[in-house]
């Protein structure tokens, strides 16, 4: 069946969408421990970029989760494949013109890899919410961790399934020791010059 699927190219370019939105589109991916904080500052960079007039566009785990990748479970072939589908349809955005900010757990750096290499490198920010699992037992926000103690959740990223961290992450957010809205700013002040459009 392969055989038979033809890309077709289309006049209007990835530059000409650019262009028209008067901004870079790129991915902003948030990785860290369920907890950590990514949503919450995504949801806030979201917001300062609004105000600046850029197009963007978010993608939740939990939100996906109930919707493109409803058929997957949390073993680590459907985490990757969860990934996998994410990337694509980031990279469907990216090429629309948005910045799309992504949160998930994404616990594996091979994963990881693989949605540099679908997006490509250029359009990709990796941001590290580095929080302690200690940390993120304490604000057990959806009563995970709870669960995942008590044997009621299986594959439990941090718990009874590894998290692997990224070494060098383009941004690294210490939510122990900054706040949202440092957090944000540090994040604003990496990604300014690359929401400018280059001559391409």
């Amino acid at each position: 069946m392969k055989e038979n699927i033809i890309p077709h190219t289309y006049q209007i370019t990835i530059q000409d969408r650019r262009k028209a939105n008067l901004q870079n589109s790129f991915l902003l991916w948030f990785t860290g421990l369920s907890g950590s904080g990514k949503s919450t500052i995504a949801n806030v960079v979201e917001q300062e970029l609004y105000k600046k007039g850029i197009k963007t566009y978010i993608l939740d785990g939990d939100n996906i989760r109930n919707g493109i990748n409803k058929d997957l479970s949390f073993s680590p072939e459907d985490r990757t494949e969860n990934i996998r589908r994410i990337a694509e349809t980031a990279n469907l955005m990216i090429d629309a013109g948005l910045v799309v900010l992504a949160a998930f757990v994404s616990p594996y750096k091979k994963d990881r890899e693989n949605i540099k290499s679908i997006v490509k490198d250029v359009n990709f920010v990796e941001i590290y919410v580095n929080t302690s699992i200690e940390e993120c037992e304490k604000r057990d926000v959806k009563g995970l961790y709870k669960k995942a103690r008590a044997g009621e959740i299986k594959n439990m990223t941090g718990i009874s399934a590894p998290y692997e961290a990224p070494e060098n992450p383009d941004v690294e957010i210490k939510t122990e020791n900054v706040s949202i809205e440092k957090a944000v700013e540090q994040i604003i002040e990496y990604i300014t010059p690359k929401l400018k459009l280059k001559n391409e």
